[in-house]
């Protein structure tokens, strides 16, 4: 019965590991009790997306933004961010995601900003799988 109780209490408190997903396209993917995180890169576009995915609907704005914190803080924002039909997913597309990938693997905390509503994402974890994301390239013969 012990071993139960400490089962599902680990299970309460437990956030997914960032986790990179080779192929086309790449993924890099994490979990927290409040939001799900993913972003794509597809290397033969070169296309990269992150969304982020919650089981309440996003408040509407104007401007969506990401405030990294830690030892190499920085903040990105912009206004071509689009919404799911039912705007619990909210989803940044560009070519470039450097900024973001950097924010991602050198800093502490990743906090979504939207309208009123912000949600701090650990980022405990991140700096390896970021790094094999970075790397993502189109499988020879591919």
């Amino acid at each position: 019965m012990r071993f139960l109780v400490l089962f599902i209490c680990g299970l309460a408190g437990h956030a997914a590991a960032w986790e990179f997903t080779p192929g086309l396209p790449c993924r890099l993917t994490h979990d927290t009790n409040e939001v799900a995180v993913e972003l794509t890169y597809d290397p033969t576009q070169p296309l990269y997306t992150i969304t982020l995915t919650r089981s309440a609907p996003w408040p509407k704005a104007d401007v969506f933004a990401l405030e990294f914190t830690g030892s190499a803080p920085i903040t990105i924002s912009t206004g071509r961010h689009q919404m799911s039909p039912d705007r619990t997913a909210l989803t940044v597309t560009d070519r470039g995601f450097g900024n973001v990938l950097d924010g991602l693997q050198f800093n502490d905390v990743a906090t979504a900003l939207s309208g009123d509503k912000s949600i701090a994402i650990p980022l405990d974890g991140a700096a390896k799988p970021v790094s094999l994301f970075r790397r993502c390239e189109v499988a020879a013969g591919a």
